[in-house]
């Protein structure tokens, strides 16, 4: 026979069950990384690897580029003693930056050194998918040509099926379109921002792989700017006060949209994919998967200047740098 339980007891056994931190309740920290307002990584951290410089190449002098990019699979190091088992155009997470000028022929060879089909979707060409966006086999190579004639920072990607996965696992870069008449003379900074989604492992020494779970659920485990966690909080990106900072944006995604902030500075001007007139005097802007927006800023004095992903779970996984104007009394880290 059933007993009954009063309703007021089993509404307290509920609430003791659900206070008990579950592996699915994370426990929040109660320290910070660093002492200034939203430090969300630790300053000056030697232990965080730096993947690659921020800067943006020069504006090209020339009018035909040849692009050849290789698709290959390799171990990438997100974090300290977190690899990934990537795949990458040229060995690298993001792929290299190419810049180009409005007018500009870009002569595009895709060599497949992979064990399986990629293929290559460049956002700033106008041709039709189905003769240049295809798969390319292992061992084999597809070559096509196109006419940048859009001004902008543009993603490029592996857009093979499921595209998600080729995404997540590494394959994208930013390509920057110059406009004719120079853009005002900027320190510039390249930033894209993608997600990290592992499967579950026994191993955690080992290398990582994508968890194709944890991707369609949108629960990334490292959210980052140009491949690395925290790089550039690690190692600030010294500027100078007063100068014009140019941040072009580009988010892979594949999932999360990037509210790209810098705190203790407003966006002078903002340029949605870089075209047409800009916002004035903005504060943060989203950039929405598969998108790019050119940032344009001043620092008003010397100091510390974090720039985050403002959704702030993305921040605390990585999405975080730090640009250190001058040279500014104190640290900011522990």
């Amino acid at each position: 026979m059933f007993r009954r339980i009063p309703l007021l007891l089993l509404l307290a056994a509920c609430q003791t069950r659900s206070s008990v931190p579950t592996q699915s309740q994370a426990i929040p920290p109660t320290t910070s990384p660093a002492s200034m307002s939203h430090g969300e990584a630790k300053v000056d951290n030697p232990a965080v690897p730096l993947g690659r410089a921020a800067d943006a190449p020069p504006r090209s002098t020339i009018r035909a580029h040849q692009i050849r990019l290789r698709s290959v699979h390799v171990a990438h190091l997100v974090a300290p003693g977190v690899v990934f088992e990537a795949w990458t155009f040229d060995s690298t997470v993001p792929g290299p930056v190419v810049r180009v000028t409005v007018g500009d022929t870009v002569h595009f060879t895709l060599i497949n050194g992979a064990p399986i089909p990629h293929s290559m979707d460049f956002h700033a060409a106008e041709l039709a998918p189905s003769r240049a966006y295809v798969n390319v086999m292992p061992k084999d190579s597809i070559h096509f040509s196109f006419v940048a004639r859009v001004p902008g920072v543009f993603m490029y990607h592996c857009g093979t099926a499921p595209a998600a996965l080729h995404i997540a696992s590494g394959m994208y870069g930013a390509l920057i379109v110059d406009p004719v008449i120079p853009r005002p003379p900027a320190r510039e900074f390249v930033l894209v921002q993608s997600e990290f989604y592992f499967a579950p492992t026994h191993d955690s020494a080992g290398p990582r792989s994508l968890g194709w779970q944890k991707m369609l659920d949108l629960a990334p485990d490292y959210v980052v700017f140009n491949g690395v966690y925290a790089q550039y909080a690690a190692h600030p990106i010294p500027v100078e006060p007063g100068e014009l900072i140019r941040f072009y944006v580009v988010d892979a995604g594949p999932n999360r949209v990037s509210s790209f902030h810098v705190v203790g500075a407003i966006f002078q001007r903002v340029f949605v994919d870089g075209n047409g007139p800009p916002q004035l005097g903005v504060q943060t802007v989203s950039v929405p998967v598969g998108g790019g927006m050119i940032f344009e800023t001043r620092l008003a004095e010397p100091g510390l200047y974090p720039f985050v992903s403002h959704s702030f779970a993305d921040a605390t996984k990585g999405a975080v740098g730090v640009l250190r104007a001058g040279n500014p009394a104190g640290s900011a880290s522990h």
